[in-house]
C-alpha cells in the first residue's frame, strides 16, 4: 500500500512540478491551473467516501485492482491534452481512480496490525505520498526536460500496471488478523458530531500538503527566478520533511496518544508548529523559503496520522475505509476551495497572503474540533 500511494503521488506531482513549462506551452494562468486542480479535488472529495464504503463491502482486494486500472488510464490521458477543458477532464478522471488509495491504506494498516502499532501502520501507508513527492523532481524533471512533459505523464501508469500484478500476486487480504467486512454498503451520515469532527481536524490540518505541493513550484519560479531544472534540484526537499513526519508523528501517537479520542495538546502542538508557513514570503533567500515551507510539511504529516487515528477510534471496525474516505474527501474538498483563490493571489503577486490562508487553516481545524468536543466525555468503548 506504501507503493501504491507512492505511485498515484508521483503521478499527481506531474502535473504540479512541471506547471511551469504546462502553463507556458498551453497559454493557461495561474487561476485556470487551480481550477483544474479543483476539478482533481472535487473528483476526489465525490469518489473517496464511495470508495471507502465499498472497499469495506467489497474487499480490498478486488476494489483496489478496480481503482488502479482508472487511474492508470486517467494518467495516460494527460498526455492527448491541451485545453484547459482536457485538463480538467483527464485530472477529474484522476481524481474518481485515486480516491480508493488511502482509504486502503488506513484499512490495510488498521486491519493487519495490532493497536499499538497501527498508527505507525498508517504513517507507514501514507508515507508513500510524501515518498512520491520526493522522487517526483528526481525522476519527472529530467524525462520532461528532455522527451517533453506529454511523455511524464506516462511514466506513472506503466509503473501503476507493475504495482497492479504485484498486489494481486502477494499480497493475499483474507489472512489480515483483525480483518472485518461490512455486511451492507454503507455511507457517511452528515448529521453526527464525529463526521463533522473528522472532516474539520483533517481537511483544515493537512490542508499545506496540498496547498505547498501545488503552489510551491509557481512561488519558486516567479518570486525567486528558479528554473524547471532548478526546480527538479530541490523540490524534493519539502515532501522530505512530510516523509519524516508521518514516522515521527506515527511514533509519537503510538506512544503519547493511543487510544486517546481527544488528544488536544498534540493538535494544538501541531497547529502552532504549522504557522512558520506564513512568513514564507518575507524572505528574499529560496533556501529559507524552502525551510519554512519543509516545517509546515513536517507539522501537516502529524495531522494526517493523529486524526485519522482519532477518526479509527470514533467509528466502528467495519467502517475503516469509510472513516478514512470521510478524511480524504473533505481533505480534497478544502483543496478545491482553496487553490483557485491561491491561484488568483498568485496572478496578483500576494504570495504572503496565499500563504498564510495555508499557515492559519490548520489552527481554525483544531478549535473547530475543540468545540465539537469541549465539554464531552469519552464514551467507554475509546479505551
Amino acid at each position: 500500500m506504501m507503493l501504491g500511494t507512492l505511485l498515484s503521488y508521483l503521478d499527481r506531482q506531474v502535473l504540479a512540478l512541471l506547471s511551469p513549462m504546462i502553463l507556458r506551452d498551453t497559454h493557461m494562468n495561474a487561476q485556470a491551473y487551480g481550477e483544474v486542480i479543483s476539478a482533481f479535488s472535487f473528483a476526489y472529495m465525490l469518489s473517496t467516501p464511495v470508495w471507502g464504503s465499498l472497499l469495506d463491502r467489497v474487499g480490498l482486494r478486488i476494489g483496489m485492482t478496480v481503482s488502479v486500472a482508472i487511474w492508470a488510464v486517467a494518467s495516460a490521458g494527460h498526455s492527448l491534452v491541451s485545453t484547459f477543458l482536457g485538463f480538467a477532464v483527464a485530472r477529474g478522471s484522476l481524481g474518481i481512480g485515486e480516491g480508493a488509495m488511502f482509504p486502503g491504506g488506513f484499512r490495510t494498516a488498521m486491519d493487519s496490525l495490532p493497536p499499538e502499532k497501527q498508527s505507525r501502520g498508517i504513517a507507514l501507508a501514507y508515507s508513500g505520498s510524501s515518498a512520491g513527492s520526493l522522487l517526483a523532481p528526481l525522476l519527472i524533471t529530467p524525462l520532461a526536460v528532455v522527451y517533453g512533459w506529454r511523455i511524464a505523464f506516462l511514466a506513472t501508469p506503466v509503473a501503476a500496471l507493475v504495482w497492479l500484478v504485484l498486489w494481486r500476486t502477494s499480497v493475499d487480504t483474507s489472512k489480515f488478523a483483525f480483518r472485518s467486512t461490512a455486511k451492507q454498503f454503507s455511507f457517511p451520515s452528515v448529521l453526527e458530531r464525529r463526521f463533522w469532527s473528522l472532516v474539520a481536524s483533517y481537511s483544515l490540518g493537512a490542508l499545506p500538503v496540498g496547498g505547498i505541493t501545488y503552489l510551491a513550484p509557481l512561488y519558486l519560479s516567479r518570486s525567486h527566478g528558479l528554473s524547471q531544472k532548478q526546480l527538479g534540484l530541490v523540490l524534493w526537499i519539502p515532501p522530505a520533511a512530510l516523509e519524516i513526519g508521518f514516522f515521527f508523528w506515527g511514533w509519537i501517537a503510538d506512544r503519547f496518544a493511543r487510544g486517546n479520542l481527544r488528544p488536544t495538546w498534540l493538535l494544538s502542538l501541531l497547529s502552532v508548529l504549522a504557522l512558520p508557513c506564513s512568513a514564507v514570503a518575507w524572505f528574499s533567500s529560496s533556501a529559507a523559503a524552502l525551510a519554512l515551507l519543509s516545517a509546515t510539511m513536517f507539522a501537516a504529516a502529524g495531522f494526517t496520522v493523529v486524526t485519522l487515528r482519532i477518526g479509527a477510534l470514533a467509528y466502528p471496525s467495519e467502517q475503516r475505509s469509510m472513516a478514512a474516505g470521510i478524511a480524504s474527501g473533505s481533505f480534497s474538498a478544502v483543496v478545491a476551495m482553496v487553490l483557485p483563490i491561491g491561484g488568483r493571489l498568485f496572478d496578483q503577486h500576494m504570495y504572503g497572503t496565499a500563504f498564510s490562508l495555508v499557515a492559519f487553516l490548520p489552527l481554525l481545524g483544531t478549535v473547530i474540533w475543540w468545540l465539537l468536543h469541549v465539554g464531552r466525555t469519552d464514551p467507554a468503548t475509546a479505551a
